[in-house]
């Protein structure tokens, strides 16, 4: 004799088969939904890492600033000497490095310019405390409060540096700041949309059998839940497929069509950036797949034709 548990049981074993065949049959949709989220999530992942080398190309350049504050003819050594360490101390400062008006003069001559011994019978260059900017402090205002603290110091005749570089440079690196902000937003819009609808593609495949269970009686939680697991683990391939072809082309890059570029690799901003698309690939599947199913659900069966 069958029990109402028996029949129950049964019921519900019929509609986990279905459900499971339902979805084998759907797989080349699935498929090809995991190829569409990867390449949107590769298009993603190349901007990211031009954001990166772009970010450190920055600090790379507003590293190279140098200051130059030049010694009075004439200061004794011991005030030097003070004042240098009083540089080194400080947190713009890096490099520190006092030079002598004969080492100026030698480096005037390495650097391509004829010597002056034919028209000068001494030595016009003063000597000089130099050192490079941290990156930070590569700006007019922080300059220009460096420039009087040094200046303070009697020994300091002057303090120069390459204004028309820093003004530049903070020029550049601000307009390259807003377009790669607008243009990292209007990628992210574009990713959230073409992922969604590359989601409700794969899932329109499903809408009878989501309907179906409905009307034998299975609750909402036992329908979504095995589309729920196949979206999540859906996005960790897409994102895994999208990152070993950034793996691939950054590679390419480095070793062969621009070894230069080699440099500026930060292995902590890529690990970051690889966690990033995780994160995206899987939530962004998830909930697109999850708004399918209860769109679904919610939907007349004569909708759904």
């Amino acid at each position: 004799m069958i029990t109402d548990d028996n029949r129950g049981t049964k019921s519900k074993s019929n509609m986990t088969a279905q459900r499971n065949a339902s979805m084998k049959r759907s797989k080349p949709s699935y498929f090809m939904a995991i190829l569409g989220v990867a390449l949107v999530l590769f298009i993603l992942g190349m901007l990211g890492w031009l954001v990166i080398n772009t970010s450190k190309l920055e600090t790379y350049f507003k590293g190279s600033v140098q200051v130059n504050a030049f010694v009075r003819d004439g200061s004794p050594d011991r005030e030097i000497d003070i004042v240098t360490k009083s540089i080194e101390s400080k947190p713009y400062a890096r490099n520190v490095e006092f030079v002598t008006k004969e080492a100026a003069r030698a480096k005037f001559i390495g650097d391509g310019n004829e010597d002056w011994n034919k028209v000068l019978d001494y030595n016009p260059l003063p000597a000089s405390i130099d050192f490079y900017l941290e990156p930070a402090y590569v700006n007019k205002d922080s300059l220009k409060k460096i420039t009087t603290e040094i200046t303070k110091n009697f020994i300091i005749s002057e303090v120069k540096y390459p204004d028309a570089v820093v003004s530049n440079l903070n020029n550049i690196v601000k307009k390259t700041g807003y377009f790669l902000l607008a243009l990292a937003g209007i990628l992210a819009l574009i990713v959230i949309v073409l992922i969604d609808n590359t989601i409700k593609l794969a899932m329109f495949s499903n809408r009878f059998l989501i309907k179906t269970m409905q009307m034998v009686g299975a609750t909402r939680w036992f329908i979504s839940k095995p589309f729920d697991t196949k979206a999540i683990l859906n996005g960790l391939a897409s994102a895994i497929i999208a990152i070993a072809a950034l793996v691939v082309i950054i590679y390419g890059v480095e070793n062969w069509w621009l070894p230069e570029i080699k440099a500026l690799r930060d292995n902590g901003m890529l690990a970051m950036l690889f966690t990033g698309l995780i994160l995206i690939g899987i939530s962004i599947t998830f909930i697109s797949t999850h708004r399918s199913v209860m769109k679904y659900l919610k939907m007349k069966l004569d909708d759904l034709y």
